[in-house]
């Protein structure tokens, strides 16, 4: 019987990481665990099945768009977890307006999405199939 594989936890660079814990926290998304209730320099973010490590690095702070993460996140409801988020991180939503996918839209290669950063760059694209499947 082949191993299976059960969940990808992409570790996300960070300047610092309780800013990223709050960040998180206001998309709805758990600290189960951090390294240090005072000052984290590693820790964990959960939503439901979604899992992102948070470590801290001197040069998280890049550009965004230069040599940072995406993470694509499939989502049932993309338009509903933008209102949640939008109530609850005008900030971020906010930051994110240079992006044409700043709020749900139908993209041309058949996804309805939208996209954020956190606090140091990496960019988050939360997505569903534009059938609504």
């Amino acid at each position: 019987m082949r191993p299976q594989l059960l969940a990808v936890h992409p570790v996300l660079a960070c300047s610092d990481v309780e800013r990223t814990i709050q960040f998180f926290a206001a998309l709805g998304f758990a600290c189960p665990f951090r390294d240090d209730d005072a000052a984290p320099r590693y820790a964990a973010v959960r939503r439901d099945a979604v899992e992102f490590h948070l470590q801290w690095h001197a040069d998280a702070g890049r550009a965004t768009g230069h040599d940072t993460p995406v993470v694509r996140i499939l989502v049932h409801d993309v338009d509903t977890l933008f209102a949640e988020i939008e109530l609850s991180a005008a900030e971020a939503i906010a930051a994110a307006h240079a992006s044409p996918y700043h709020r749900p839209a139908d993209t041309p290669w058949g996804t309805r999405e939208f996209h954020l950063h956190d606090p140091d760059g990496n960019g988050l694209q939360f997505y569903a199939s534009a059938a609504g499947e």
